[in-house]
């Protein structure tokens, strides 16, 4: 193979795998679906090789399951794994909230971020668009994390970002009217954190999470 022909591969099999990567976490690709090599390059319009190579490293990554001669199989959320998932959430954010509560100056500055992601966010949910929502769902909490200061945590909280926006993006594909719920919420999430309320906040984080998520945990 020439080289210009090994880095054409090589394209190829990166734009299948982010490809794929992005259906899985944003919903449109379930759970529980099965797919081929061939379905997959016949929509991509390439060769099943590289996108042979893209299941091989999204296997390694824990969001595919191969099976010989019949596909790919789209692992799916365990319910024990959505469970920590939310307890982790709750920990990380709320332990940032009581941080920045006792600092005027840090509280201001993350309710303006906060606003600013909500902005996007009512625009994201004028246009119907599930996919920006959700992204910016991430960055709000991930915005509150990142204001408590601790890197560690910080880091924690962003490894466990693509099953957050997976659960999120599929709540929001099964229930798209749940939009402005979250957005009331998200309201209601900066307003405590402007009062310093970090208790209530605690409370209102965990009843978000789990009516965002209320079809996907026990």
């Amino acid at each position: 193979m020439t080289e210009s022909g090994a880095a054409s591969h090589a394209s190829a099999s990166e734009v299948a795998y982010h490809h794929l990567r992005a259906q899985i976490l944003d919903g449109a690709l379930l759970g529980g679906s099965m797919i081929s090599e061939g379905m997959v390059a016949n929509e991509l319009g390439m060769s099943r090789t590289p996108v042979r190579e893209a299941f091989l490293r999204l296997q390694g990554e824990g969001w595919l399951r191969l099976y010989p001669k019949r596909g790919a199989f789209v692992v799916e959320v365990r319910p024990h794994e959505r469970e920590e998932i939310v307890r982790a959430r709750v920990l990380l954010e709320s332990d940032a909230v009581s941080r920045v509560s006792g600092d005027a100056r840090l509280r201001s500055e993350l309710v303006e971020r906060l606003q600013t992601i909500l902005g996007g966010q009512r625009d994201a949910a004028a246009r119907e668009d599930l996919h920006g929502f959700a992204v910016l769902d991430a960055d709000f909490h991930a915005a509150v994390v990142d204001a408590g200061g601790n890197r560690l945590l910080s880091d924690f909280f962003a490894s466990l970002s693509d099953r957050q926006r997976r659960m999120t993006a599929r709540s929001l594909w099964k229930r798209a009217d749940r939009l402005e719920g979250v957005l009331d919420d998200h309201t209601e999430l900066a307003r405590l954190i402007d009062g310093a309320h970090s208790d209530a906040f605690r409370i209102a984080l965990e009843s978000h999470i789990r009516r965002t998520h209320r079809e996907l945990l026990p």
